[in-house]
């Protein structure tokens, strides 16, 4: 086989595997958009005769969409603050300082990342009883989320730092800067990519956090909108178009966000590759 041939046989197993994936994706959109009797017709239409677009209406006007987006980007943007601030610290000082303990702790501790959130939530859950942090739901909540992601975050911008000469902060001091100066003033310009794409990450993964939310808040007015999602559940769940307008609702954003930023996303994750 020819390389051109090779090349696009490659192009279109991609297509075909590309399509698959966001086949669910294009549903929930047109599902969002028929009417009751479209939904479950057979065989199913792949475009809707006549759009719904007052379905998106209804849905953020009934169940109050805006609270719920509000309290998961607070969620969101509080747990990435409190890891950035932490996890940017630590993640140096583990670049700097490397021996095989540090790898060998590293290691273990991203085993932990493998524990479901579902396995994790019970002693999260009784310590937190226990301090009274859940009269704070949603700062339980971003704590949770911190306390899960930080490793992810220091590993990925641990490579970021290794990836920043060390001469150039040995030339920072023999300038005259400080160690802190020349953490501020030169390294951390210089990593700031990985830095945004590990928080850009870490912000979709918190955006939709369900299983410590649902758990930790019972204030329907504090819950994010995955836990608003799953109020329309039930045993006999029949408005699929509404649930779907919703899933839309909550979706969006987070796709937009990964579609604008796909290239420094992309970047980021490999800026600590190769030196």
């Amino acid at each position: 086989m020819t390389e051109t041939n090779r090349n696009r046989l490659m192009l279109a197993i991609a297509i075909i595997m590309a399509a698959i994936y966001l086949f669910p994706l294009y549903w929930m959109y047109v599902t969002a958009l028929k009417t009751g009797s479209e939904m479950f017709a057979t065989p199913p239409s792949f475009w809707p005769s006549t759009a719904q677009w007052s379905t998106f209406a209804y849905v953020w006007e009934s169940r109050n969409m805006g609270r719920y987006l509000w309290n998961s980007t607070l969620i969101a943007f509080g747990s990435v603050a409190l890891i950035a601030v932490l996890g940017t610290g630590c993640a140096y000082v583990l670049a700097r300082y490397r021996n095989r303990w540090v790898d060998v702790g590293l290691f273990l501790i991203l085993m932990l990342q493998v524990l479901p959130a579902s396995l994790m939530i019970t002693p999260i859950f009784v310590g937190f009883s226990q301090v009274g942090l859940l009269d704070y739901p949603r700062f339980a909540v971003i704590l949770a989320i911190a306390a899960k992601s930080m490793p992810f975050f220091v590993v990925l911008v641990r490579a970021t730092f290794m990836a920043v000469p060390m001469e150039l902060e040995e030339a920072a001091l023999v300038d005259g800067n400080s160690r802190i100066g020349a953490f501020f003033n030169i390294v951390l310009p210089l990593a700031r990519n990985g830095i945004l794409v590990s928080a850009i990450l870490i912000f979709m993964q918190a955006f939709g956090e369900f299983v410590y939310s649902k758990s930790m808040i019972q204030n329907i007015e504090l819950q994010p909108a995955s836990v608003g999602l799953n109020s329309f559940m039930g045993p006999n769940t029949s408005e699929w178009n509404n649930i779907m307008a919703y899933a839309t609702m909550y979706v969006t954003p987070i796709l937009a966000i990964f579609v604008l930023l796909q290239r420094r996303i992309v970047s980021g994750l490999t800026s600590g590759a190769l030196k």
